[in-house]
């Protein structure tokens, strides 16, 4: 049988999660907002023409003879 999750657990669950939080001390601010920034950027859009230039390097890749550089020389 469990116990019931009382007043006293709740607050020392409460103070451990916050002490945790606060690993960073004066930096978690910081650490928030470049989290915040970083899922931001995450949900944008690759913009078309990038998009295009992209693929376009790849196929060049592709195309590359195996063991060729990209400026065309012979790796040995």
């Amino acid at each position: 049988m469990t116990k019931p999750f009382s007043r006293t657990r709740a607050a020392r669950a409460s103070r451990k999660n916050a002490s945790t939080v606060d690993l960073l001390g004066s930096n978690s601010e910081i650490a928030r907002k470049l989290k915040q920034y970083h899922d931001e950027l995450l949900s944008l859009e690759v913009p078309e023409r990038f998009a295009e230039l992209l693929g376009k390097l790849e196929q060049a890749e592709r195309a590359r003879a195996p063991g060729e550089t990209a400026d065309g020389e012979v790796d040995r």
